[in-house]
C-alpha cells in the first residue's frame, strides 16, 4: 500500500530523468532515477529531503517552461499548449511533494 501512496513520487522522477535525458545532462539521470531509493531509508529527515528535490524538480521545470516560451514566442512558433503541459507538469511534481505529509506516510518516517 505504500508503494501506491509513493507513486507521485517516483512518477515525478521518472518524468526528471526524462527531461535530463533530453536536454543531454546524463550526469543528472542517475540521481533524477536514484533519489526515490532514499525512501527506503526509515529516518526523520527522509521526506524533507525528497520534499526539498522535488520542490527543486518542480522549479526546473517551471524555469524550462519560461526558457522554451520565450524562444518559441521570439520565433513565432505557439507556446501556450508548451507552457500548459509543462505547467502541469511542474504542479504535479510540486504536489508530489505533499504525498510525504500523509499520515500513514509521515508514521512511517517516525518510527511509529
Amino acid at each position: 500500500m505504500m508503494v501506491v501512496r509513493l507513486l507521485p513520487v517516483l512518477l515525478s522522477a521518472v518524468l526528471l530523468a526524462a527531461h535530463f535525458s533530453r536536454h543531454d545532462m546524463p550526469a543528472l539521470i542517475p540521481v533524477a532515477l536514484l533519489f526515490p531509493a532514499l525512501l527506503l531509508v526509515r529516518r526523520p529527515w527522509v521526506p524533507r529531503v525528497v520534499q526539498v528535490i522535488l520542490a527543486l524538480a518542480a522549479l526546473e521545470w517551471i524555469r524550462t517552461a519560461m526558457s522554451l516560451g520565450r524562444a518559441r514566442l521570439a520565433a513565432g512558433e505557439p507556446w501556450v499548449r508548451m507552457a500548459l503541459i509543462l505547467g502541469a507538469v511542474a504542479l504535479v511534481t510540486a504536489a508530489s511533494a505533499l504525498v510525504l505529509r500523509l499520515p500513514a506516510v509521515r508514521a512511517r518516517y517516525q518510527g511509529r
